[in-house]
């Protein structure tokens, strides 16, 4: 299998399967001299780790973390960093109706009809078990990128947002939803418990904003900083959709009200009436900060019958029959999304300081 590396001069190599004995990352293109340790990697593994209420997978894993290469006496040393997380608490006995037959929406079936072979058990490396690696990449990341703070929170669940008048970023840590409003982070809990007992799953909305980010990141054409951002988020499991700034909503406003009218600021710097281009324009940042939202479909294993087809059998048909998925899995995987899009705006955001660094210099 190919393509396990994302990144251009700050590169991370995920490896390892949901069932397999552990999982890890190899960060390569991180700076000498960075301060790092498994206590700032672990915190970010917390916040994404399975198991912590009720209103996600019940699979219980420590998620932590080992450094194995990359640095000494407490400084990265400009060498690949290596980091493992040991699985502790695989049921594969779960997918053994997976293995006979495709989960509609996953990836059984392409999986099976791209490489005529698959780990059945989790979805192997399709699973997003691998998204904790990237997690532990991303703490790598930030400690590249101190100037810019990066939060993420849930927007909606299904089609049920939160009012952002009633947005409080404290609240976002505060309740196993990375939900900002209070209100709307009570209703989810009776709507994600519903939606769990009827053995069914939901979407989500993950919004990310990056403050902190200067003017000058990005390139003008292949590499422009919210295509950037656009792929690595869709890389993302159960991804189906990323916005920047406005997004689609964008389309439907005049030149006027989308432009993002500038006036002379204080000091040299620029003032902005708006930030309707999501802190990009022509592909580099304007140094406001850079926003995102995602969407998450719903899970695609659920407890309730859907139709499907066998793997074929020796002369090469298929049959008709139907799938229930047992197991643990979270009734919407948009929750524990948010670790996962903030690890990867960390890590594309690391990329283009250091591509802009390489270009430009410390200008």
């Amino acid at each position: 299998m190919s393509w396990n590396t994302f990144g251009r001069v700050f590169r991370f190599t995920t490896w390892g399967e949901s069932h397999g004995p552990a999982l890890g990352v190899v960060v390569d293109g991180c700076p000498p001299g960075i301060a790092l340790s498994e206590a700032d990697i672990q915190p970010f593994l917390d916040a994404r780790k399975p198991g912590q209420s009720k209103y996600t997978t019940q699979r219980r894993e420590a998620d932590e973390v080992r450094i194995l290469s990359g640095v000494f006496e407490g400084k990265t040393t400009g060498t690949p960093i290596s980091l493992m997380i040991e699985n502790t608490d695989q049921r594969s006995k779960d997918y053994s109706e997976v293995a006979k037959a495709y989960r509609p929406g996953h990836a059984d079936y392409t999986y099976d009809a791209k490489y005529g072979f698959r780990d059945y058990r989790g979805g192997g490396r399709s699973s997003a078990r691998e998204t904790a690696a990237r997690v532990a990449a991303g703490a790598i990341a930030r400690k590249v990128i101190p100037e810019v703070e990066i939060t993420a929170w849930v927007e909606a669940i299904g089609p049920h947002a939160i009012d952002y008048d009633r947005f409080d970023a404290e609240h976002i840590r505060a309740n196993p939803f990375f939900c900002p409003d209070p209100e709307a982070a009570a209703a989810w809990e009776n709507i994600i418990d519903q939606t769990r007992k009827a053995g069914s799953s939901l979407g989500a909305v993950v919004a990310c904003e990056a403050r902190g980010v200067p003017a000058g990141w990005g390139a003008p054409v292949y590499a422009k900083l919210d295509s950037e951002i656009a792929a690595a988020m869709m890389t993302i499991n159960a991804t189906k959709g990323v916005e920047i700034g406005d997004g689609f909503a964008a389309a439907r406003l005049s030149g006027e009200e989308n432009a993002d009218t500038m006036r002379p600021g204080e000091d040299g710097t620029v003032d902005f009436g708006a930030n309707h281009s999501g802190g990009t324009a022509g592909g580099i940042s304007t140094g406001q900060p850079v926003t995102c939202r995602v969407a998450f479909k719903p899970t695609s294993s659920i407890l309730t019958a859907v139709e499907t087809v066998t793997r074929p059998d020796e002369t090469g048909e298929f049959e008709a029959t139907e799938i229930s998925t047992k197991g643990r899995h979270d009734p919407c995987v948009g929750i524990r999304g948010v670790p996962v899009v903030e690890a990867m705006m960390a890590l594309v955001l690391a990329d283009q300081k250091l591509l802009h660094r390489a270009q430009v210099g410390e200008r």
